[in-house]
């Protein structure tokens, strides 16, 4: 009995932390939603929502965070494979994670330099012989530096799931005749998809409301629903819009947890 009183104890700050700082937020966003830009009580947000105009950032939104992830991913599973074999391989993660520690304003100002007419990239570009191009203020701008800022998310847990793999069992695929591919495809990655679903939720949730980036990088040629709810809340102070669009967004974010955390049968 005792031992129960001090467990709960030890969850009282906890959940009064999620309480305060997840539950009440959420409920409040919920509660603005209801209202029109007047301060009246109205649906009008909602039927205004489903309307063209968000509809199509809906499907913008999507279609970018869908786009960043699959690129990490492509990126970040050979990479993580590539360091559990090699020497040294905590030193090389930290070094691939740092980045991840400097503010993301930061660095969102160095690429403007990096993609600027006279940057690092366009002063590539013609020394190959291409010539200079308009490389900031477009979709590759964005998704490439939205890549860039994500990928060490998508390293960190397939490398943790990589790393813990048996190696025993790979000799074992081995010792069957099964090739390197049939040996990826049956055993490796079937036994990593917890980490490759981590992974594809630490980078699609945040990519999904994106809206700096597409500001100071995409120069608002991309526009997210992320986009729309700083545009509401912000500059025409329609706080009760704005919350309607993070209530789609909540709801969204969630769906994709709940997709991504379903267990096969047999796992």
């Amino acid at each position: 009995m005792q031992n129960k009183n001090i467990r709960h104890l030890i969850m009282l700050p906890y959940a009064l932390w999620i309480i305060l700082f997840v539950i009440a937020p959420i409920l409040l966003v919920v509660y603005y939603s209801f209202f029109d830009i007047h301060g009246n009580f109205s649906l009008t947000n909602y039927k205004n929502f489903f309307t063209a105009t968000y509809l199509q950032m809906i499907v913008n939104s999507f279609w970018y965070a869908f786009l960043i992830t699959v690129i990490s991913l492509l990126v970040a599973y050979p990479t993580a494979y590539i360091l559990t074999r090699t020497k040294h391989k905590q030193l090389w993660l930290l070094l691939i994670i740092v980045p991840s520690w400097i503010n993301l304003l930061l660095k969102a100002y160095a690429f403007i330099g990096i993609f600027g007419t006279h940057g690092a990239a366009n002063q590539f570009l013609e020394w190959i012989g291409i010539g200079s191009r308009q490389l900031l203020f477009t979709d590759f701008s964005f998704v490439f530096v939205a890549v860039y800022i994500f990928i060490p998310f998508m390293i960190l847990p397939i490398f943790n799931a990589l790393d813990k793999l048996n190696p025993s069992l790979l000799y074992a695929a081995s010792d069957l005749g099964a090739s390197k591919w049939t040996t990826f495809r049956r055993v490796i990655f079937p036994l990593t998809l917890d980490g490759v679903k981590s992974g594809c939720q630490v980078v699609f949730i945040p990519a999904l409301s994106l809206f700096m980036l597409t500001r100071l990088i995409a120069g608002n040629r991309v526009i997210t629903l992320g986009t729309a709810i700083e545009q509401q809340f912000l500059v025409t102070q329609n706080w009760g819009m704005g919350a309607t669009i993070a209530v789609f967004l909540i709801i969204s974010m969630v769906g994709f947890m709940a997709l991504t955390s379903i267990r096969r049968r047999g796992v």
